[in-house]
């Protein structure tokens, strides 16, 4: 397990969650904002999806 860390604009949250979230498996996001409140900081646990001889 890890945790992603990205910063990006208001605008693309819900678009860089649903992205991550098709790649690895994830948990909730926690969202802040930026220390100059222009932009989100998004910081999500996830996992790799165990792989199975279909997605080799």
């Amino acid at each position: 397990m890890f945790e992603i860390r990205v910063i990006c604009e208001p605008d693309d949250v819900d678009r860089v969650r649903q992205t991550l979230a098709a790649a690895f498996d994830t948990g909730p996001a926690r969202q802040y904002p930026t220390r100059d409140s222009k932009r989100t900081r998004l910081y999500i646990t996830a996992d790799h999806r165990p792989t199975t001889p279909e997605s080799e």
